[in-house]
C-alpha cells in the first residue's frame, strides 16, 4: 500500500534492488544510499539496478535528503499514506515495486546503517544471484578458501541472507533472549541475526511473503522474525553472510511498541505453526557467504540497575494479566525472586520455563498482544540476569552463553510439543 511515488529516470526494470526503509531517517539515509550507489557500480556495473526508499511519510525530509543524494543509480522514493507507520508497510509495498520491476535480487538495508560498505551490497546480491561466492562458503564449521560442495547452494541461488556481524553483547537483547533460541531451538536452524534488519531475498521469497496472512504486527517491527520464521517453514533455501560489525543507532533494551511487535509475532508464528516444526528432531547449520573475520563489536553504555528498575516496575504493574495467562507454578517462582532485594534472578532454564508457558498460552489466549505486553518485565528480568551473568566477559565470549540458549530450548522442544498438544 503506497500512497505516492517518485521514479524521477523513469526506471521500468532492474535485476538488483537496494531497500531502503525508513521513518525520519533525514539525518541518516545518505550515507546508505551513497554506499549502496558504489556497491551496485563497483560490483555490478551490467546489470541493472535501483535504489529504493520505502519511507512512511517521513516529516522530517527523508524524502528530499534520499532524493537529493548524488548517486550514479537511479533512485525511486515510494510512501504509504502520512499516519501509517510500520516498518512491515515498507517492505511489503518494496517487495510488490521490486517484483514490478522485475528484479531478480532484493537487498535490504537499515537507513541508520553507518558500518556499511560497497563490498556489503556485493555480499549479499551474489549468493542470490548465483548461489556461491568463492571465499565465502563454511561447511561443518571450517572455513575454505574455495567452494564447499555442500557448503554453498548452487542451483539457482539463495533465497534468503540473514546478516552475521559482530555486536556489542548488550545490542539486540530481543534477538539474543528471545527471537534467536527460537529459531535455533524450535525451528532447529542456526541463525545468528533473525531480525538483523539487513538481509536480501530472492524475488519467489519475496512473492511468497506478500501472499501469506500477516499478523498486525506484521506491519511494524514484527516484518524481519514474520520473513525469517516463514522463510524456514516455506522451505525456502537460507544462508547468512558475513558482514564484519554492525554500527548504527544502538537500541539499548527499552520500552517501547518495538518489543510487542516483534515478540507477538514471534511468539504467534511459533504457536500457529506447531505442526510444521513439531518433527524436526536436529539442528541444521546454515552455509556462510561474505566475510570470514568479523570486526570488533560496536560500544554500547548500558545501565544495569535502569534495566532491574524497568524490570522489577513491569513486573508489578503487570501481575494481574500474568496471573490469568500464567501457570501457578511459574507466578509464584516470578514472585519470589522478584522479591528478592538483589534480584530479579532468571537463569537460562527458568526464562526456557516462561517461554514455553507463555507459546503454550497462545492457542487459547484471548488477547495476545496484551499476554506480550504483560512479559516486558520478564524480559527485563532476563536481560538484567544475562547481564549479571556476563558483565565480565567480552562480546565474542557472550556468543556461547547466548547459544546455550537456543540449545536448552532445542534440548527441552518436547516440553513445548507436549504443551500445544494438550490445548
Amino acid at each position: 500500500m503506497f500512497e505516492r511515488e517518485v521514479n524521477q529516470q523513469n526506471v521500468t526494470e532492474a535485476e538488483i534492488v537496494v531497500v531502503i526503509p525508513s521513518y525520519k531517517e533525514a539525518d541518516s539515509i545518505a550515507h546508505p544510499t551513497q554506499v549502496a550507489s558504489e556497491g551496485l557500480q563497483k560490483y555490478f556495473p551490467d546489470r541493472k539496478g535501483v535504489i529504493i526508499n520505502a519511507d512512511n511519510a517521513s516529516p522530517d525530509g527523508t524524502e528530499e535528503v534520499f532524493l537529493g543524494t548524488e548517486t550514479g543509480v537511479p533512485k525511486i522514493y515510494i510512501t504509504t499514506p502520512q499516519n501509517t507507520p510500520g516498518k512491515g508497510w515498507n517492505f511489503a509495498n518494496a517487495f510488490r515495486k521490486s517484483y514490478l520491476l522485475g528484479a531478480r535480487a532484493i537487498v535490504c538495508v537499515d537507513a541508520d546503517l553507518i558500518s556499511i560498505t560497497p563490498e556489503w551490497i556485493k555480499y549479499m546480491a551474489e549468493p542470490i544471484l548465483d548461489g556461491c561466492i568463492d571465499d565465502g562458503c563454511i561447511d561443518d564449521g571450517n572455513i575454505d578458501d574455495g567452494c564447499i560442495d555442500d557448503g554453498c547452494i548452487d542451483d539457482g541461488g539463495v533465497d534468503y541472507l540473514t546478516p552475521l556481524y559482530s555486536r556489542h553483547k548488550y545490542d539486540g537483547t530481543i534477538t539474543n533472549n528471545i527471537c534467536y533460541p527460537l529459531i535455533y531451538g524450535v525451528f532447529g536452524r542456526d541463525i545468528r541475526q533473525p531480525i538483523g534488519g539487513d538481509f536480501a531475498l530472492s524475488a519467489r521469497l519475496a512473492q511468497h511473503l506478500v501472499s501469506v496472512p500477516w499478523h498486525r504486527t506484521t506491519h511494524q517491527y514484527g516484518i524481519d522474525i514474520f520473513m525469517t520464521m516463514n522463510a524456514l517453514l516455506g522451505d525456502y533455501r537460507i544462508a547468512q553472510v558475513g558482514l564484519g560489525a554492525k554500527i548504527h543507532k544502538p537500541s539499548a533494551p527499552k520500552l517501547g511498541e518495538m518489543f510487542i511487535q516483534v515478540v507477538s509475532t514471534a511468539l504467534m508464528t511459533v504457536a500457529a505453526s506447531f505442526k510444521k516444526w513439531k518433527s524436526i528432531d536436529s539442528i541444521q547449520e546454515t552455509p556462510i557467504f561474505g566475510l570470514k573475520e568479523l570486526d570488533p563489536a560496536q560500544d554500547l553504555d548500558v545501565d544495569r540497575e535502569a534495566i532491574r528498575g524497568n524490570s522489577v516496575r513491569d513486573f508489578h504493574q503487570s501481575l494481574q494479566p500474568l496471573r490469568e495467562y500464567l501457570s501457578p507454578a511459574i507466578i509464584g517462582r516470578l514472585e519470589k525472586t522478584f522479591a528478592q532485594s538483589d534480584g530479579p534472578r532468571i537463569d537460562t532454564d527458568f526464562w526456557v520455563d516462561i517461554l514455553f508457558d507463555v507459546i503454550g498460552a497462545f492457542p487459547t489466549c484471548d488477547d495476545p498482544l496484551r499476554l506480550v505486553e504483560s512479559m516486558r518485565g520478564l524480559y527485563f528480568g532476563r536481560v538484567f540476569s544475562f547481564m549479571n551473568e556476563t558483565w565480565d566477559l567480552t562480546s565474542a565470549q557472550c556468543e556461547e552463553p547466548i547459544r546455550q540458549q537456543g540449545i536448552r530450548v532445542f534440548e527441552r522442544r518436547n516440553e513445548l510439543i507436549a504443551r500445544l498438544e494438550a490445548v
